[in-house]
């Protein structure tokens, strides 16, 4: 709840015995995602949220949301703009394992939802606007690229949420709890998926 220049992206060199902040955005403002590209992984992409709770007040959204882009490892990082709302709030993004050009990223924003990039994050197009994929962001907003296909992709919101179309369009998926905090999809068979949401875990 309060300013801290402890905010940011750390990596270890030495597994997690000690660790370096590599991207640090200002005292609000903190890291609530993180994708690499797996066939690169000196390419990583940071959802970053400027966000603060107080016991009277919630502020989702600042000058330091955005998605920075690393492609040494983290040592330094780009801010990705083109084609991305000018103001944002909570940030979630996902790398395509099956084409890691494309990038998703769920963005709460005053005009937000999915956006999708289709080269490597040098551009970014809107693709779905539907209120259901960012709503009561500040408590859940996450984006799952299937790792075979491109063009499926999750939104985990009150609902879980599939497109098979790139992110135009998407449909819910009847799971046993609402709430959904987090997914595995495995990368080898993408029809075994772990969830997590309120309720605890599911397969």
């Amino acid at each position: 709840y309060t300013p801290t220049k402890k905010r940011g992206v750390y990596r270890s060199q030495d597994g997690g015995t000690t660790w370096q902040q590599v991207l640090f955005i200002n005292e609000t403002t903190g890291a609530a995602d993180l994708s690499i590209d797996p066939h690169n992984p000196r390419i990583l992409y940071a959802g970053m949220w400027d966000h603060q709770r107080t016991p009277w007040s919630v502020r989702s959204g600042g000058p330091g949301s955005g998605i920075h882009q690393s492609k040494d490892g983290g040592t330094t990082w780009t801010k990705l703009s083109k084609g991305l709302p000018a103001q944002m709030g909570k940030v979630a993004v996902d790398v395509s394992a099956a084409n890691p050009q494309v990038v998703y990223a769920n963005i709460e924003a005053k005009k937000g939802g999915v956006f999708r990039s289709d080269d490597g994050g040098g551009s970014w197009k809107q693709v779905n606007s539907e209120r259901t994929t960012v709503a009561r962001a500040w408590y859940y907003i996450e984006v799952f690229a299937d790792p075979k296909n491109e063009n499926e992709v999750y939104v985990l919101n009150a609902p879980v949420l599939k497109s098979i179309d790139g992110g135009k369009t998407f449909q819910p998926i009847a799971v046993a709890h609402t709430d959904q905090h987090d997914m595995w999809i495995n990368p080898n068979d993408p029809r075994n998926i772990a969830l997590a949401n309120d309720g605890g875990a599911c397969i």
